[in-house]
């Protein structure tokens, strides 16, 4: 963890703005702008890029990574610029909890591997692009989103052992703990062999 200069106060302000920048469901946004249908009735019911793609629409898929990923890496960037180090990780955190668990959705939200990987990207960013290159390889192999987001989110803290000074490391094992118990059902499926492919409707 980084040194805790910032007031409490302040500290809740930007816990505040991270999780309302969080809770924005753009996948939902996207698909509804687009006339794609209710995520909540298609594929997994999730509002995630992965379930976007499933409609058909491979641009609004891309959209929906860019933004979920942005609003990670808007929080953290705008954290630190204005008030500083101990500011950016809990606003990247709370984007997360944002996202997981929108307020507006009934707490029902993605499962954050955009947003974790923005949140990377924006905090320490050789981190962040080993993270994406590791979940773009493991996608590329196993054509299954979920395994290559596990195997990203989980060479998460050994890229920051090597690539990141320690002041990251313990959002980087809360970030990836995360992700596992988002994919709680995912793994489940992995093990039995039924988790479906990357465009697989």
């Amino acid at each position: 963890m980084p040194p805790v200069d910032t007031s409490y106060l302040l500290l809740i302000v930007w816990a505040v703005l991270g999780y309302g920048l969080g809770s924005i469901p753009f996948g939902m946004v996207l698909a509804r702008v687009m006339n794609l249908g209710n995520l909540r009735e298609i594929g997994s019911g999730n509002i995630g890029a992965t379930n976007v793609l499933r409609t058909g629409n491979k641009t609004a898929a891309a959209l929906t990574v860019l933004l979920d990923g942005g609003k990670g890496a808007v929080a953290v960037l705008l954290a630190r610029w204005i008030t500083g180090e101990d500011a950016a990780q809990l606003a990247g955190l709370m984007t997360f909890i944002g996202h997981c668990f929108p307020v507006w959705l009934g707490f029902r939200g993605g499962k954050g591997v955009a947003t974790f990987l923005g949140i990377l990207l924006a905090l320490v960013w050789p981190v962040g692009i080993a993270c994406c290159l590791t979940w773009l390889v493991t996608a590329a192999v196993s054509r299954i989103s979920s395994m290559a987001a596990i195997t990203a989110a989980a060479s998460c803290t050994i890229w920051m052992l090597f690539l990141a000074d320690g002041s990251t490391f313990l959002l980087g094992i809360v970030l990836t703990l995360m992700v596992f118990w988002r994919h709680k059902a995912n793994i489940k499926r992995l093990r039995a062999g039924t988790e479906p492919k990357i465009g697989q409707k």
